[in-house]
């Protein structure tokens, strides 16, 4: 093996360790208690490294690095000389204090951005890639009012309710952090890569994964038990019953984490896993400041009137109050990037073949909670004409129900 300096050395060390197969990051951390730093550990006989974790551990440690090592040894050097990109170990004061709770701490994480987000105070928000269009407002929203508390957001940079996360924590001084299923050096999904360049410019993306790695699903459960693993609680937006924020929620209870879920609408696919979690005894919350209150993070007082002065603009009627929202959700719900949800979301299988391309998009847009006027407007991109007709249509079908205060809901049958 070449020369190589010092750190390079370190890092060949830690990443040998990091790659043998078969060596739990639970028997790891038993070795690095018992020897200290890895050069240390592969100086120990067979017998030594038995004797604390095990033959299994200890033929994983000794066995001969595989024949691509010094490529990946290569690629690690490469990656870590970029700007904004970090290699942490184990033993690095840089290294997430939050992750050192857990049993089973990765031996290397590789980070894009900035590492101070990893020692502030953070919360996960997750839920649904089939996201509806107001589970995303509810997680943008949340999101952004959490950040503006400086709490940082932490989720998975999957589609639907992860993206929203990390969008309105973008917005707000507590930032946001990705951790990915991937090496870091990838992006998954490939329709997120502006949002991921984003984050690893305002942010941090994180990555247990070698470089190079690609989206398997068996990565995801590990990549949602850091995701637990960072925060101090984490909130589930929308959740259908056989989801993977249902495994981040329960791996983050088991370390001790507290656990929130929005409630929604008996009659909606993505509320059933919310309303089982929150059966488990997950806290029911409607409102971000209910998160930090739990928590014992203190609200600013700006982040509070902030969020009053949005209530009040939610209950004025006035054309000045509609114009004000609009100009809130166009600010942070692209339409873009909501259509193709509209397209393919659950709510569109129900509606009877019979109904126009309009009505199937409004219906996709009202989702199963109450909406105006002006915020279906803003999701279905409809003009004033368009849109009272096609209500009108859904209506005299018996699909849509009027309510007091010019809000509409989906019907219910049965």
């Amino acid at each position: 093996m070449r020369t190589l300096p010092a750190t390079d050395i370190e890092l060949a060390a830690w990443l040998r360790l990091s790659l043998a197969p078969g060596l739990k990051p639970a028997a790891l951390r038993l070795l690095l208690s018992a020897f200290g730093l890895p050069e240390a550990i592969f100086n120990q006989s067979l017998e030594a490294l038995a004797g604390i974790a095990g033959e299994t551990a200890a033929r994983a440690v000794l066995a001969p690095p595989s024949p691509d090592f010094e490529a990946q040894l290569d690629a690690a050097i490469a990656w870590w000389a970029l700007p904004g990109n970090h290699v942490v170990t184990l033993d690095d004061p840089a290294y997430p204090p939050a992750l050192l709770t857990m049993p089973d701490p990765p031996p290397l994480l590789y980070i894009k951005g900035r590492l101070d987000l990893l020692h502030t105070r953070a919360i996960a928000l997750v839920g649904s890639r089939s996201a509806t269009p107001q589970g995303v407002e509810d997680a943008e929203r949340f999101a952004r009012e959490l950040s503006q508390a400086g709490v940082t957001i932490v989720s998975g940079l999957a589609l639907g309710i992860d993206g929203a996360a990390h969008r309105g924590g973008l917005e707000g001084v507590g930032g946001t952090v990705a951790v990915i299923g991937t090496g870091a050096d990838l992006v998954y999904p490939a329709a997120h890569h502006a949002l991921a360049r984003q984050i690893a410019a305002q942010g941090a993306i994180l990555s247990e994964w070698p470089l190079g790695t690609p989206a398997r699903a068996a990565n995801f459960p590990q990549r949602n038990r850091l995701i637990a693993g960072l925060v101090s609680g984490v909130v589930i937006v929308e959740a259908a019953m056989r989801s993977g924020s249902l495994i981040t929620a329960r791996l983050a209870n088991e370390m001790g984490r507290d656990i929130f879920a929005l409630p929604g609408s008996i009659h909606a696919p993505l509320s059933r896993g919310c309303h089982r979690i929150i059966k488990q005894g997950a806290k029911l919350v409607e409102t971000p400041d209910e998160v930090l209150e739990e928590l014992g993070f203190a609200t600013p007082v700006a982040a509070k009137a902030a969020s009053k002065q949005a209530v009040r603009r939610e209950g004025a009627g006035s054309e000045h109050a509609s114009a004000a929202i609009q100009s809130e959700l166009l600010a942070v719900h692209a339409p873009t990037s909501v259509q193709p949800e509209l397209a393919a979301g659950p709510a569109s299988s129900s509606a009877p073949p019979a109904m126009s391309a309009e009505a199937l998009q409004l219906l996709d847009a009202l989702g199963h909670a109450p909406a105006t006027l002006e915020i279906l407007a803003i999701r279905t991109e409809m003009g004033d004409a368009a849109l009272q007709n096609t209500l009108l249509q859904l209506e005299l079908a018996g699909q849509v129900t009027a309510l007091p205060g010019g809000r509409f809901t989906r019907a219910t049958h049965g």
